[in-house]
């Protein structure tokens, strides 16, 4: 009978021996990384360590352990990589910034942009972020406010990215790909919808609701409860309010804010129709300079991978090793491009700090399409 004991034994040796190899070979990794600082080479070179893992790979004695030599070294490549990348950065070797840090982000005489109108919960998220006397104005879709601040028309704009309830909104997601700008900061506001409608309106009266499909979601199950009722989407909450009061439909309600109610003059039929008592949404503040506060401490990057095994682990991992703390992580499809995707990740940090910088030096090395969406 085989000893457990005694081949248990054997397996902490070589454990040990394996140990002992590989900090051999991160000595020898840390002195081509000065190797590289002397010349300067690039640490990452693709083509190399695909012909060695593929000729590690041929030494073993069958398939399985072909694909765990394969997957052994390229973790161990990897490693190799994030370490000659804290060499370069302990070094003083920095790679150039396109983003300038400030002691603050100015909100006095400033031009905000919304979409929707007043009584939208943008409009709540810009007077809670800016202050009540803030110049603004609003515009009929997402896009049109990106587009303003790409002219100079507005200096921010302040748009939803994701709900607690309902979850992304893609589109923003989207227009951050599309558009150079970028995140300086970000506001939450509690989004506790009302039904609304014109004075003298009933329950037993409505027969269409109006609102944004986000708020429409974020209220399955009220909506669910009155399967008679129609339910039609909305550029807005604010919008379908608006809407409601300019119709005088004594058979139409809306979905919206209690303030947006006072502001356009209904009546609420129904409060706390939502079904996440703690429902919020987050409301990013988007500019066209690019520039981050000295104090800021969370960071949006978003890029490209190839439909490789692995490749989103080896992404992430720059954030494990640099011991960043990742917050979120979405992803979106890539435009003509079936089954790829772009991958946005939330982490905490600021762009000065070293840590970042390894992080960002190594994915910009190693993913595609690297874009730094904001520090704030």
């Amino acid at each position: 009978m085989l000893d457990l004991g005694k081949m248990r034994d054997e397996i902490d040796v070589i454990d040990s021996e394996i140990v002992r190899l590989f900090e051999k070979r991160m000595k020898i990794c840390e002195n081509v990384a000065q190797f590289k600082i002397e010349t300067g080479k690039p640490v990452f070179d693709k083509s190399r360590e695909q012909d060695k893992l593929k000729t590690l790979g041929a030494k073993a004695g069958s398939d399985f352990n072909r694909c765990g030599v394969e997957e052994l070294f390229q973790q161990i490549m990897s490693i190799s990589r994030k370490r000659q990348y804290q060499l370069l950065q302990e070094n003083g070797i920095e790679e150039p910034s396109d983003f300038t840090k400030i002691d603050f982000i100015n909100k006095e005489n400033v031009t905000v942009v919304y979409q929707g109108v007043e009584g939208a919960y943008s409009y709540g998220a810009m007077k809670t972020f800016f202050g009540e006397d803030v110049k603004n104005y609003h515009v009929a879709t997402w896009k049109d406010a990106m587009e303003e601040i790409k002219f100079g028309r507005a200096d921010y704009a302040v748009l939803p990215i994701e709900n607690s309830t309902a979850g992304i909104v893609q589109d923003n997601y989207d227009l951050l790909t599309k558009y150079d700008h970028v995140i300086v900061g970000e506001q939450i506001i509690r989004c506790q919808h009302v039904l609304t409608a014109l004075p003298g309106a009933t329950l037993s009266d409505i027969r269409t609701v109006y609102s944004h499909p986000q708020a429409l979601m974020q209220c399955r199950e009220f909506l669910d409860a009155h399967k008679e009722w129609h339910q039609k989407e909305w550029s807005n909450t604010a919008a379908a309010a608006k809407k409601v009061s300019e119709e005088h439909d004594l058979s139409q309600a809306a979905i919206s804010s209690s303030y947006a109610a006072e502001y356009f003059g209904l009546n609420i039929l129904s409060e706390n129709i939502f079904t996440n008592s703690d429902n919020s949404t987050r409301f990013i503040i988007v500019a066209k300079k690019k520039v981050y506060a000295k104090d800021a401490h969370k960071i949006s990057v978003s890029y490209e991978l190839p439909h490789e095994s692995g490749s989103l682990y080896n992404s992430l991992s720059h954030f494990i090793y640099n011991g960043l703390n990742m917050t979120k992580i979405e992803s979106r499809p890539i435009l003509k491009r079936n089954w790829e995707y772009r991958f946005f990740v939330d982490f905490e940090g600021n762009l000065s700090d070293s840590a970042v910088k390894n992080a960002l030096r190594g994915l910009r090395s190693e993913v595609q399409n690297l874009r730094v969406h904001g520090n704030y």
